[in-house]
């Protein structure tokens, strides 16, 4: 299996492209700020991850900028801090100020000459359009957690978006699904047969951040630490023929 077999990338975003953890971890200083004894950065990360799953599964029509403020209010609740609907609020709005990963824009770029480039996110489209514009290059198709009604790793996001590129003649056989979290994407890809491309941008890192641990290993057919590893992979490729 060649990077060069496949015409279609399609990408979670925040994690993947977006610097979700540090967005997250920066959306809730405030919040920290005022527990009482210091968390690391990944027992807040982990936190957030339980919580947030917990959530999707329980309200999976909620816009992700609606349901991250109940997020933060759980957060709250656990850690023993008070908060006002206000912070709440606050939070849910902080996506927009997510920043991307230092390569995505320039690699996104470099990737549209040989490839469709597609969104699959669990985010509401409103809060992507913060996130695309940073990302500096233009999608042949963005599905969202709001478009869907439900989550990853719920099926129904992958049957819906697997649909909705079957009706434009693109085929599974021909899509790489490209993403960080095993726990959203890379066990739901296996589970539809799709080619897997494992942006690890964690490796430096022990567990799994504000992803929940999928419980096994899925199979990655590609592993990159960064999208300029996965772009210097595709140029070798091209060379090699």
């Amino acid at each position: 299996m060649q990077l060069t077999d496949f015409d279609t990338l399609t990408f979670d975003c925040y994690g993947t492209l977006i610097d979700w953890e540090t967005g997250i971890f920066e959306g809730l200083r405030p919040l920290l700020e005022r527990v009482a004894q210091p968390l690391t950065r990944d027992q807040v990360l982990e936190a957030h991850a339980r919580h947030e799953s917990s959530q999707q599964r329980y309200t999976p029509a909620r816009r992700y900028r609606e349901l991250l403020p109940i997020v933060y209010k759980r957060l709250a609740e656990e850690w023993q801090v008070p908060f006002t609907l206000a912070d709440c609020v606050a939070y849910g709005e902080s996506i927009r100020n997510w920043p991307a990963f230092e390569d995505s824009a320039q690699a996104l770029q470099y990737l549209k000459k040989h490839y469709k480039l597609v969104i699959l996110s669990n985010v509401d489209n409103e809060s992507f359009a913060y996130s695309n514009a940073k990302l500096q290059v233009e999608f042949d198709a963005i599905v969202t957690a709001e478009d869907v009604g439900s989550y990853k790793p719920s099926p129904r996001n992958f049957e819906y978006m697997l649909e909705k590129l079957g009706e434009r003649g693109i085929s599974k056989e021909t899509i790489l699904h490209t993403a960080e979290s095993l726990f959203h994407d890379h066990k739901p890809a296996n589970a539809f047969g799709l080619a897997s491309c494992w942006i690890y941008r964690r490796h430096a890192k022990q567990g799994f951040g504000a992803t929940m641990d999928p419980g096994s290993q899925p199979r990655i057919d590609f592993r990159f630490n960064s999208m300029a590893d996965l772009v210097k992979a595709h140029q070798e490729a091209l060379q090699r023929g």
